[in-house]
């Protein structure tokens, strides 16, 4: 066994911990653009350029293997997924050569040449070599196929043919054994089933979101992809620029990809950074989750990691350079996604992640030529960015090929790497407790909770709802108040005389039990009805099957709200037309109807007793109903508010009323009077007044804001105009957090997780809250993190916003969409769990009902659709 030259070992390079230089090798020829191979002890990559070199990352007795039988370069090479016998795979443009690793350690040991077995000969480039998940095949991509070849009789046993470019990775599906997912030059991905050799899906080609729409650009755009070919083979300029003449918009060449069992998603990456991420689950036909750009979302990255400037600077000499972070203008042109990988983050103890919040979710490294980054594929946010530069002691500062593996005893990750401008091959140990400790901890919102923590302040705005409670006391608690200050004392002055006692407090019996009460052994029609005799099932199914559906008016008209009562008997809606309805919750009987609103009702809300109903209208009034009566008890507009009202709701159990207009709510203390002589209904004694306000921060429009109304909460959420979310704490009267960018476009709605009275849930997951724009779909956020823990993505809203609702149970979350279907998410996955039909426009508001599972949906052409569960 040869020695490598100018193997170098480099531990006393480490900086700060977080990487280390484990092994340092110079060859002969350079091994850029080569598939390079990780396993979870053993490292594989060419060296000389046809001889296989192995390092053990865990036995430092034997770290390299040599292995020959290539007689051109190698230019692929693959482990496999069993760990005994342990495979591995290399391809060069002569053949294809499987070994054994044990064995061929052994017979270096007994002092002789180990042999591999030929599988395959003169098959071209081979690009990409991967196994199934129990090593029974392998599959090569040569030129614009894909062979699958058996391990045990060495034969072909299909022959996948269908892209028009050299094709670049292929990956199998692990619990679909059958299938095998391929990506190409051509800027496209096939399913296939690789035991029938038949085509099961293609897609288009991806482009990115980018695209320049000005001629100039383009050139400019065409002629930096064709400098990037001309240096990275396979990847021919030529290529690049005739897929242009052909109409393309400049897009460039998949490389990589990757599927995740746990979320059955597909991700594949470009040589310009892009990558789309695809479901693979049942009835969803492969459709597009989302669109990251790697460039713009390392830009995001640093802007937070500058702006939190909450984590104390620790030496220069421990952590790695952040110059080119705090002036941003060092983040490079083009971050070509070499290598796909899962990254187990969520095993790093929560002590120590830090900046990291989404516990559960799935990470996935990204291997690029600038560095590796760490992506968190519930909310699709980088969560890490090791960018080579930053340590100047490691060897390769541009990587021309890249592997990783992710060790999940203790914490590590060990990197391939080979320089694209030199010949250096580095082997990198990444230590992935140190790289989060040494991010940023912002304790913005740790504070922060739906739940009180605390008592309600004297100089908070709420407390004078405690003052006032106080301090308007029913006739006969003030007699009797009255009566107490009189003291228990005697009447005859003497120590011997008894009290008459004609002073002191009667024993009254304040509640008597009836025993003697005949029982049939049925229920009451009134308990029998009463919808909190019962609560809501926890493991209950998803109501998905359509029960009942009708017109809310002769002519069609727009629901633009929906709502249930709190005790899930009544369902309101807010029309188009003006008009305010409320159903019963089977949508059974005729509506009651509430008019007098001079534009579109915008939004209902129930009081928490169920005695009033709430609307506000596009003609810019609020109005309060007498559910019961169908009559207005208060209406307030100009005069009340500098500008028209855009939305309202009760607060605080009832106590007040929160609005909202221009770009400040206001905190409303009113009185409804509720004089029932008809005589005296005429002269109407409710009244309301402010008596605080907040402007959310640089005055912008407030577009939607949502509180909690079914428990004592100081928190009020608020969206702007300008994309930011801002929450506010009325016990101490004042802004607390503000998150800037939350989403692509301004945000038209918050949803918080209320849970209902008829279903507990954790504490913690109050704090849970969804917002969602026009074009951006939904986002899920934490209140204590203030971070996007989720995205969910998929649901075509582009040009209506349509509204969105949680569950009792807190495990779902719906919002309707534009193709005319109820999308429901589940809590831990960004792919949705049922796709609901049966509606016949535009869906625009949800609802579940608290007390039972049920879901009430409404359309553009105005109707109502109620889903029960099976």
């Amino acid at each position: 066994m040869e020695e490598p030259q100018e193997i170098s070992s480099t531990n006393d390079s480490c900086v700060g911990d977080i990487v280390i230089e484990k092994y340092l090798v110079e060859s002969k020829e350079a091994a850029s653009h080569v598939q390079l191979a990780c396993s979870v002890q053993h490292c594989a990559f060419p060296l000389d350029g046809n001889q296989l070199c192995i390092w053990n990352t865990e036995d430092p007795s034997h770290q390299r293997l040599i292995l020959r039988g290539h007689q051109q370069p190698i230019t692929a090479v693959a482990f496999g997924n069993t760990a005994n016998p342990l495979l591995i795979c290399s391809a060069s443009q002569d053949c294809v050569i499987m070994w054994k690793l044990d064995e061929c350690r052994e017979k270096v040991l007994e002092g002789l040449t180990p042999r591999g077995t030929v599988m395959r000969t003169l098959l071209g480039k081979v690009l990409c070599l991967r196994f199934c998940p129990d090593d029974r095949v392998v599959a090569a991509c040569a030129g614009n196929k894909i062979l699958v070849l058996d391990v045990e009789s060495l034969s072909t046993s299909a022959e996948l043919e269908g892209h028009r470019g050299p094709v670049t990775a292929a990956e199998f599906c692990a619990w679909r054994a059958r299938v095998l997912v391929s990506v190409s030059e051509d800027r496209s991905f096939k399913v296939w089933d690789h035991r029938l050799g038949s085509l099961i899906y293609s897609s288009s080609v991806l482009t990115g979101s980018h695209a320049v729409s000005d001629s100039r650009s383009r050139l400019g755009e065409c002629a930096r992809l064709s400098a990037w070919a001309a240096m990275c083979e396979p990847w021919s300029s030529s290529q690049v620029m005739s897929d242009t003449s052909r109409g393309f918009s400049c897009a460039s060449p998949l490389l990589s990809l990757f599927i995740d069992e746990d979320s059955r998603q597909l991700v594949t990456g470009s040589a310009d950074g892009q990558l789309w991420i695809f479901s693979l689950g049942e009835s969803h036909h492969y459709r597009c989750v989302t669109h990251v750009d790697l460039k713009k979302k390392t830009e995001s990255f640093s802007t937070r990691r500058v702006e939190s400037q909450l984590c104390s600077l620790p030496e220069e000499s421990q952590l790695p350079s952040t110059d080119g972070l705090e002036r941003g203008g060092e983040i490079e042109v083009e971050l070509p996604v070499l290598s796909l990988a899962p990254c187990a983050l969520s095993l790093v103890p929560s002590s120590e992640r830090g900046f990291v919040s989404s516990e559960n979710a799935s990470c996935l490294w990204i291997g690029s030529s600038a560095g590796l980054f760490i992506l968190n594929l519930a909310n699709f946010e980088l969560e890490a960015v090791l960018r080579y530069k930053d340590f100047r002691n490691l060897s390769i500062q541009v990587a021309g090929s890249c592997a990783v593996m992710g060790k999940t005893g203790n914490h590590m990750a060990f990197c391939l790497l080979t320089s694209l401008f030199g010949s250096q091959v580095a082997v990198l140990e990444i230590r992935l407790a140190c790289l989060v400790r040494s991010l940023p901890r912002p304790n913005v919102g740790k504070d922060l909770s739906v739940l009180p923590r605390s008592g309600v302040l004297p100089t908070s705005p709420l407390y004078f709802a405690l003052v006032e409670e106080k301090s308007t006391k029913p006739a006969s608690q003030k007699q009797s108040a009255v009566r107490s200050v009189v003291k228990d004392q005697p009447l005859v002055f003497h120590s011997r005389v008894r009290s008459s006692g004609y002073t002191s407090a009667p024993h009254v019996t304040m509640f008597l039990p009836k025993t003697n009460i005949k029982n049939n052994g049925k229920r009451s029609s009134k308990c029998k009805n009463n919808y909190k005799c019962k609560e809501y099932p926890s493991e209950s199914p998803l109501p998905t099957r359509l029960s009942k559906q009708l017109a809310v008016a002769s002519d069609p008209t727009a629901v633009c709200c929906l709502q249930f009562s709190d005790d899930g008997r009544r369902l309101a809606c807010g029309l188009a037309n003006h008009l305010s309805l409320v159903f019963d919750a089977d949508l059974s009987g005729k509506p009651a109807v509430f008019s007098g609103h001079d534009g579109a009702v915008s939004t209902v809300c129930w009081s928490h007793d169920g005695r009033w109903l709430l609307s506000t209208s596009q003609d810019g009034t609020l109005r309060v109903w007498s559910a019961r009566r169908t009559e207005l008890a208060l209406c307030l507009g100009e005069g009340m508010f500098p500008r028209p009202v855009q939305s309202a709701q009760f607060y605080y159990i009832d106590a007040f009323i929160l609005s909202s207009s221009g770009p400040e709510f206001q905190l409303l203390k009113y009185h409804v009077d509720t004089c029932n002589d008809d005589l005296r209904r005429y002269k109407q004694k409710s009244r309301c007044k402010a008596v605080f306000s907040l402007r959310m921060t640089d005055a912008v429009e407030m577009t939607s804001f949502s509180a909690v109304n079914d428990f004592y909460s100081y928190i009020v959420l608020t969206a702007g105009r300008n994309r930011t979310l801002e929450v506010f704490d009325l016990n101490v009267g004042r802004s607390a957090a503000l998150i800037a960018g939350a989403h692509s476009r301004p945000v038209h709605q918050i949803c918080q997780n209320k849970g209902s009275s008829f279903m507990s849930q954790q504490s913690q997951v109050y704090n849970l809250f969804a917002t969602t724009a026009v074009g951006d779909g939904m986002r899920l956020w934490d209140l204590r993190t203030l971070r996007c823990e989720r995205r969910f993505e998929g649901h075509p809203s582009r040009g209506y916003p349509c509204r969105i609702a949680f569950s009792p149970c807190g495990r779902y979350v719906a919002c309707g969409a534009e193709d005319r279907h109820v999308y429901v998410y589940e809590m831990g996955s960004s792919t949705f769990s049922h796709r609901l039909a049966g509606h016949t426009d535009t869906v625009t508001a949800v609802a579940f009902n608290p007390s039972a599972p049920q879901l009430a949906t409404a359309t553009l052409d105005g109707k109502l659709q109620l889903f029960l569960a099976e």
